[in-house]
């Protein structure tokens, strides 16, 4: 029996995230011939043609005929725009990397043909180590699920969630929180700052620290609150600074920002909805 070929992917918009997907995807072995990308700004294209030699175009129509998956990858403002003029074949797996855009508005916009997997990665993905919840309505078949997950599969881990609206959690979490991270080491290094050391060893020690913080996590073997204690002498540093962080209040802090940041989305999905259903060009 002959292979199965691989899939050919259409990314609509060549910006930061279709270019991380778009080399992660070659780095695990795809074919640069089999992927597409719709990109007007020329520069950008003839940039994204050379390095990775995948076939480009100024505009979507001209590359979405028999892909097996379209990535939806350009700002959520622009995507209703973006598609409207698509014709999609049946069966086309359209994966959204579009923040807020819910599932229905997409639907209006594509019609019912089309299996349809909302996602929200993060920044992360330009150096592979992304994390991306997905979501895909009932009834959407295995196959095109597992073909939007190998997409981003590319560009770090993947996770699924039962509800379109937990997308908005996820948001919150991790579409948001390299953020959280970037301002508490700017945080610290501030703090060493103010201690009397130097701003460059306060901003390396302070990133450094992070980054080895990370690996630790990442590494698995261990709960993240057990790290914590293992770090934590009785009567220690740490311990003073902890004690610190907690009488003022960080853990609800920071559930009352994650809550802000999910609400946001929300409110995000209701200003990008589709104002009334329309079938597609």
């Amino acid at each position: 029996m002959a292979p199965n070929p691989a899939p050919t992917i259409a990314f609509i918009g060549g910006g930061n995230m279709a270019t991380s997907l778009i080399g992660g995807l070659i780095a695990a072995g795809a074919d640069p011939r089999t992927l597409r990308v719709a990109e007007p700004d020329r520069a950008r294209a003839a940039g994204l043609a050379e390095r990775f030699g995948v076939i480009t175009a100024d505009a979507g129509s001209a590359i979405v005929s028999g892909a097996d998956a379209v990535v939806l990858a350009v700002k959520p403002q622009q995507l209703v725009s973006a598609v409207a003029p698509l014709t999609l074949d049946a069966g086309t797996t359209v994966l959204s990397i579009a923040a807020g855009v819910r599932v229905a508005t997409l639907r209006a916009a594509l019609g019912d043909a089309v299996h349809l997997v909302r996602s929200m990665p993060n920044t992360p993905a330009l150096y592979g180590c992304g994390i991306s919840g997905l979501y895909a309505p009932a009834g959407t078949p295995d196959t095109a699920r597992a073909l939007a997950q190998s997409i981003l599969d590319a560009a770090g881990q993947t996770c699924w969630v039962d509800t379109e609206a937990d997308l908005d959690a996820v948001t919150a979490v991790s579409g948001s929180g390299p953020a959280y991270y970037f301002l508490l080491t700017e945080a610290i290094r501030e703090a060493g700052e103010q201690l009397g050391l130097a701003p460059a060893v306060a901003a390396q020690l302070a990133a450094r620290t992070l980054v080895g913080a990370a690996k630790m996590v990442d590494a698995g073997t261990t709960d993240v609150a057990t790290l914590r204690q293992q770090v934590t002498s009785k009567g220690g540093t740490t311990e003073a600074a902890l004690r610190h962080l907690e009488s003022a209040g960080l853990r609800p802090m920071f559930q009352a920002a994650l809550a802000a940041a999910a609400h946001r989305s929300r409110e995000l999905g209701d200003e990008l909805a589709a104002p009334s259903p329309s079938p597609p060009h």
